[in-house]
Formats: C-alpha cells, structure tokens, sequence
C-alpha cells in the first residue's frame, strides 16, 4: 500500500497563510494531492495520547486514523472539523466536538468491499485450515498436512449469521448467498427490512442457527460484548465466529475460554479490547484461532477511497460547506466559519 511520505512532521514550521491538517497517521498519496496544494499537512510523531495533544494546538483540521484520547478536546485547540478516515466514530469523542460546535463527518462504506472480502476469505481460512495445512506440510510432510483436512468442511448450504447489517453486512451477506450458496441470517436492532436473501431474526435465534458468525456492528453502549459467555454457548461446537467489527465487542476472556474448552469450533479476530495485541494475552496460545493485526479494512483500493473521501470532506469544510456524511448537523447552524479559507 502507498502511502504519503513527503508530509511535515509536528514540529515543521507553520505555513501561516494556509490551513494545517493535522493527521493521527499518513494517508494515501491521492488524498494528500488533493489537500496539499491549499493545505500544509502534518503527521503526528506516532498516535500516542502525548503525541497528538503535543501536535494539536496547531491544526485547524484533524484526520483520524487511530483512536483519539477521550479527553483530547479538553485542552486548547482551534479546530474547524474532524474527519473520519474510515467508518467507526468510537475513535473520536464526537459528544464533545459536539459540545464545542466542531463538524465531524466520515467516509461511510469506503472499506465495505475489503472487509467482506476479508471475513469470507476467514469463512474458508476456518473451513479449510490453508494456513495449518501450509505450516504442517512444510514442517511435518505431506501425510501429517493432509490428516488435517479430515475436519474440512464447505461454505455452500451452511448459515451464516451476520451481526449487524449496515454497508458491510449486507455485501457479506450478498456475496455467501449469490456466490456460495449459503443461508443467510441478520440481526440488527430496529431493522427496516432488509433484502429477500436475507432472513430478519432475534440474536439468541442467530447464533443458535449459524454455521458462521460475522460481527460487523459499530461499538456503542448497547454493543459492548454483545457476544458474551452466554452468546456464546447458545452457538454449535461445530461453529466459527468472525470479528472484524471492534474488539470490546466481545467478551475476550469468555471466547478464549469457549475455544479452550471446545464449545466453538473456531474464530477469527481483527480487532481488540487493547491495540497492538499485547503478548499476554489469551488469544495467542490457542490454536483454533486466526489473528490478524487490525488489517481486514486495508488494501490500496480501500486506502485511495477513504483518503480521497476524507479530502473532500475537508475541501468541504474550507469552503464553508456542510461536508458529506456529517454525523452532528446540529452544530451546523452556528458554525463559525462559514468564511471559507481560500484556496488557491
């Protein structure tokens, strides 16, 4: 993936002619060409607490790409606007923007496609072992790898049950039923009705009925550890659960255990209570599970959508213009700066 690499640091001298962009970490190079003609752009030093409350008091526009500090608003700033580089609003204190009057948007869907792909190429990962079957073979030979596939089984015909049917449940649950074959099952508290393939249920009927699980909810108050040690010994032994969503989610140490003990078969996770994973923690020492580091909505394609959509939000916002996806309208009536800052 490519990424910017010509952005000034925090402590680069301040271009006072120009707005500064601050970013929590680089963007791809077709959102910074589109931002660094009218803008002077700056990457935090690292997206520690310390490091962006160091960079702030000097941008007019933050990017977010990693969680901020829930107090990061509580100290001086004279921020216009916040925008999501992605979907998630967890990683940004939205009451208190809100609060101060500052606009916060993001790029909705802009990942939807590389996430989907990723949690159905965990669905065969968890299937079909490919990673254990390469590891076996090249360690123990080709006996030892095919005894593996034993335990194989196919997507087409099972259930999947889709945990919150936004932009990305609904392409998960499009691409099992038209390309695999599979039955499909959502959950998601006040539904309007989703489409024909998909099968509106109770969460307890779900995860009783499904082969696989996706989670693919935001976090919220309502959310967090939806899937509990209770949600999970409603689930068969033989199934898989997928967790490309947020990792308080679910309960961590109750999945850890239902993997220890058997009563799941399996389970991908992308995302944790705690980011980097640290290496105490429980998930590591099991074998019937997959571990990726946060990575299910990277790819170069999903990188230019959501930098080249976080930069027209901004553009947006320096032409005094409601931004795309604004989720606060509220504020927007007495926002201040309606001036636009000009751009060249």
């Amino acid at each position: 993936m490519r990424e910017a690499t010509d952005m000034a640091g925090p402590s680069a001298a301040r271009r006072t002619d120009r707005p500064v962009i601050l970013c929590t970490l680089p963007m791809h190079s077709q959102g910074v060409a589109l931002l660094a003609p009218v803008a002077e752009l700056r990457v935090a030093a690292d997206p520690s607490a310390e490091s962006l409350r160091r960079a702030l008091p000097e941008a007019d526009f933050l990017v977010v790409r990693s969680a901020l500090p829930h107090d990061l608003l509580d100290a001086p700033h004279r921020l216009r606007g916040i925008v999501r580089h992605g979907t998630g609003l967890d990683m940004i204190p939205v009451a208190a923007a809100t609060r101060q009057g500052i606009p916060v948007a993001n790029v909705p869907g802009a990942n939807a496609q590389t996430v989907a792909e990723y949690v159905v190429g965990a669905f065969f990962q968890l299937a079909r072992r490919f990673a254990a079957l390469d590891a076996t073979l090249r360690r123990d030979g080709w006996a030892a790898s095919r005894g593996l596939s034993d335990d194989a089984v196919e997507l087409a015909g099972k259930t999947v049950g889709v945990v919150g049917v936004g932009d990305i449940g609904r392409r998960i649950a499009g691409i099992c039923a038209a390309a695999l074959g599979m039955k499909v099952l959502g959950y998601q508290p006040r539904s309007e009705g989703f489409p024909d393939h998909i099968r509106s249920v109770s969460l307890d009927e779900l995860l009783e009925r499904s082969d696989f699980v996706t989670l693919n909810c935001p976090l919220t108050p309502e959310t967090r550890h939806l899937i509990d040690a209770r949600g999970l010994g409603l689930m068969k032994r033989t199934a898989f659960l997928v967790n490309a969503a947020r990792g308080e989610v679910v309960d961590e140490l109750a999945l850890a255990r239902a993997l220890r003990e058997g009563a799941i078969a399996g389970a991908a996770v992308d995302v944790y209570a705690t980011q980097p994973l640290t290496p105490s923690h429980p998930f590591l020492g099991l074998d019937n599970i997959l571990l990726t580091p946060h990575a299910a909505s990277l790819s170069q394609e999903s990188a230019r959508r959501m930098s080249v959509g976080t930069a027209r939000r901004i553009l947006q916002l320096m032409r005094g213009e409601p931004p795309i996806d604004l989720v606060n309208p509220e504020v927007w009536a007495a926002w201040p700066y309606r001036a636009p800052v000009r751009l060249q």
